[in-house]
């Protein structure tokens, strides 16, 4: 049996509970709900202009082919990278401050869920929009 490659990034040396990939990035959760990313900048590696808006606790990130999401503890949703992935939601951002309990990317788009049953759609060059 093949060993398993272990992660070097020095920033991943605390428990981390969630990773996930978009082919060209990457975004992990640590126990404590902060995050980092790393990887190719233009696909969400650089989350530093939402890195204010990331300050509490995440607790679900999910990437597509070129961008992240993340969903805070207060339902609040934040996506960063390429805008024609839906790394752009800035559109509709009063409608992405609160109640949300899933976010879910495609490849090319997210769409967020909240508590009521409604959603946000927003990528693949399109607009951010309720559904």
């Amino acid at each position: 049996m093949a060993a398993i490659p272990q992660c070097s990034h020095p920033l991943l040396t605390e428990v981390v509970v969630q990773v996930c990939g978009n082919g060209i990035a990457f975004a992990a959760i640590k126990a404590d709900g902060s995050f980092l990313t790393w990887g190719k900048t233009d696909s969400g590696r650089d989350s530093s202009a939402v890195a204010p808006l990331l300050t509490e606790v995440v607790v679900q990130v999910c990437g597509n082919s070129q961008a992240f999401a993340a969903m805070k503890v207060d339902g609040n949703v934040v996506t960063w990278g390429s805008a024609g992935s839906g790394g752009n939601f800035s559109a509709v951002a009063p409608l992405l401050m609160e109640g949300f309990v899933q976010v879910c990317g495609l490849p090319q788009a997210f769409t967020a869920i909240k508590a009521d049953g409604s959603a946000v759609y927003g990528g693949d060059s399109s607009a951010p929009a309720p559904l």
